[in-house]
């Protein structure tokens, strides 16, 4: 993997950037699809490909209980699985020790969890974790890390960022092929600055070849994320791309690019879809409404998606309302689009700063 910066910010600590992959190239900032069991709900590869998206973030520990590594592999890896050629950032299942806590044991070696498909139990370390990544062949992989809640007292805060600096530590030195596959390293510490800044010079003493930014976005004010985030910028290796785990909304993202972040991910615009919403630049709008039901405009008049191109918002109401599929797809694909036209105007006002 490269990463090239084509241009820095003079008014922020923005940047617009290539990241150089086996399967493509990444204009940054982007935002990732989440594609969690190895396919983004309601989309296609076609309708992602259409909507001009770069890259797509599958999950480990999902993908991991089913199908397996070892189907995956022998389909001949995860991209030729999904049929997708380009990019993919897999996770390395640490964010389901804070969402699945209750079926979760951490020990300083690894994780023990119960299936929450079948009830049985399996263990992570570090090396299986990349092992795992290694059988799906995934562009970017993640090394195993403890995210923590918040609020989350320092003592156990503290206690985390140690398992997941001393897992990173294992995980750098473990063998990979480096041409084909790039590891970032994963930043904890909750909200507490003093540990996120430890954290962060400790993960550079490594020499990762990205970073990736945990933890945030759990909950804390947005306010909290962007002083984390400005407090560790300057410990960031600056030719390292830095990717903020789990943030989708479009204030979130406008800001952390505002302090130097790169690439995102969120189950955000898929799951408001499915729920009947689409995203606007003031936030969400639920389709359900009644206003609705006779208004025979776009749902953004200045999208050039497949769904504000070719159907209204009394259709979109309607077949919502009728439990149709095409309703959550129609909106998913808006909400997709929506990210990746917010992405390509942050790259070229960047690009026109004078």
């Amino acid at each position: 993997m490269k990463f090239e910066i084509i241009k820095k910010s003079k008014k922020s600590k923005a940047r617009v950037g290539k990241l150089y992959t086996k399967h493509g190239v990444i204009n940054t900032p982007a935002f990732l699809p989440v594609g969690t069991q190895g396919t983004v709900k309601a989309m296609t590869p076609r309708d992602l490909n259409e909507i001009s998206s770069e890259i797509i973030l599958a999950n480990t520990y999902h993908l991991f209980l089913r199908p397996g590594p070892d189907l995956i592999a022998q389909a001949g890896g995860l991209h030729k699985f999904i049929n997708w050629d380009k990019p993919i950032l897999t996770d390395s299942g640490g964010f389901q020790v804070y969402s699945l806590a209750e079926n979760c044991k951490v020990f300083d070696h690894g994780v023990e969890f119960k299936s929450h498909i079948d009830g049985t139990k399996h263990f992570f370390t570090p090396e299986k974790v990349i092992d795992i990544q290694k059988a799906f062949g995934s562009d970017i992989m993640m090394p195993l890390d403890e995210c923590v809640p918040y609020p989350c007292d320092r003592n156990t805060a503290e206690k985390a960022m140690e398992k997941t600096l001393a897992w990173a530590k294992i995980s750098r030195n473990y063998p990979i092929d480096e041409e084909a596959q790039t590891l970032y390293g994963i930043i904890q510490g909750s909200t507490y600055k003093d540990l996120r800044v430890r954290a962060t010079q400790e993960i550079s003493s490594l020499n990762f070849k990205g970073y990736g930014i945990g933890g945030l976005s759990v909950g804390e004010p947005q306010e909290t994320m962007f002083e984390i985030l400005e407090a560790i910028n300057p410990y960031l290796q600056d030719h390292a791309p830095r990717h903020l785990l789990g943030v989708g909304y479009a204030q979130d993202i406008l800001g952390a690019v505002k302090y130097g972040m790169d690439t995102f991910d969120c189950v955000i615009p898929t799951r408001l879809a499915r729920h009947g919403s689409f995203l606007t630049l003031e936030g969400k709008v639920s389709i359900r409404q009644a206003r609705f039901e006779k208004d025979f405009t776009p749902i953004d008049p200045e999208c050039d998606c497949y769904a504000c191109k070719n159907f209204t918002k009394a259709y979109i109401r309607h077949i919502f309302w009728a439990r149709e599929i095409l309703g959550m797809q129609l909106l998913t694909i808006h909400n997709l689009r929506f990210f990746m036209r917010l992405m390509a105007k942050i790259r070229q006002e960047i690009l026109d700063e004078v």
